[in-house]
């Protein structure tokens, strides 16, 4: 059964939410153009594997767009992390007020948005953004490259601020795994009352404990868990070193 909110109001969408998934790991089911993955049957079918796996939310869409959300949203009983992808530079994920529309439509309980402070396609604000899902009933989450930029998602009325797009924007440089100081530094900036969530190259268990460690609320993780090849690879590593 799809997960449908209790609350009618957002302020009590925003605490189901977020007593959903505190303290626990969310995972990403997206796979882009020309991956053997790319197919919305297989990643829904991912999607609820990783719900028996005790998921409390799955983040999806991405170039598979509102298909994957409503193929997903409908075959799971938690909530739905939406997102568009639309094109590959500048300001892509979720990118406009029209995106924002499509998600929820789709069946997301939270939609996912870049929140940087680069120039949106359409010309909105994130706080325009953030403004709409909200009338549409959704709970928004601000996909974030910079603790500047997790701060000005704060002050715009972000029900969830994340480290998503630390390392890919040429606003910060890429770390190896978790960028751990944006996620630090991000949760000093907006203090103990934003929920925070650890998002981009957590590749570990160990990682995501230390995610927690370091303020965030609650990680999403997704290539280390729904992406076999990447798997594969990690995993033959040591025998290749052996060659």
């Amino acid at each position: 059964m799809p997960f449908n909110f209790q609350a009618s109001d957002i302020a009590g969408r925003r605490q189901e939410i977020i007593t959903a998934v505190r303290g626990k790991l969310v995972v990403s089911v997206q796979a882009p153009d020309g991956h053997a993955m790319r197919d919305t049957h297989t990643l829904t079918h991912v999607a609820r594997a990783c719900v028996d796996g005790g998921a409390p939310a799955i983040r999806c869409g991405g170039y598979g767009g509102v298909e994957d959300i409503a193929s997903i949203a409908s075959a799971v009983d938690v909530p739905v992390f939406g997102l568009t992808k639309e094109g590959d530079t500048g300001v892509y994920i979720t990118p406009t007020r029209e995106s924002v529309r499509n998600v929820v439509a789709a069946g997301a309980a939270v939609v996912c948005a870049d929140a940087t402070l680069r120039e949106r396609p359409d010309g909105s604000s994130f706080a325009e953004l953030v403004e709409l899902a909200h009338e549409l009933g959704a709970v928004i989450m601000a996909d974030c490259a910079t603790p500047e930029e997790m701060a000005a998602a704060h002050s715009d009325g972000a029900d969830i601020i994340s480290t998503t797009l630390a390392g890919y924007t040429e606003h910060r440089e890429k770390t190896v795994g978790p960028d751990f100081a944006c996620l630090a530094q991000g949760r000093a900036l907006v203090g103990a009352d934003a929920f925070v969530i650890g998002e981009g190259r957590f590749h570990s268990p160990a990682a995501v404990a230390q995610g927690i460690e370091r303020g965030a609320d609650a990680i999403i993780a997704g290539t280390a868990i729904t992406d076999p090849g990447w798997i594969t690879a990690a995993f033959s590593a040591p025998l290749r070193e052996l060659d």
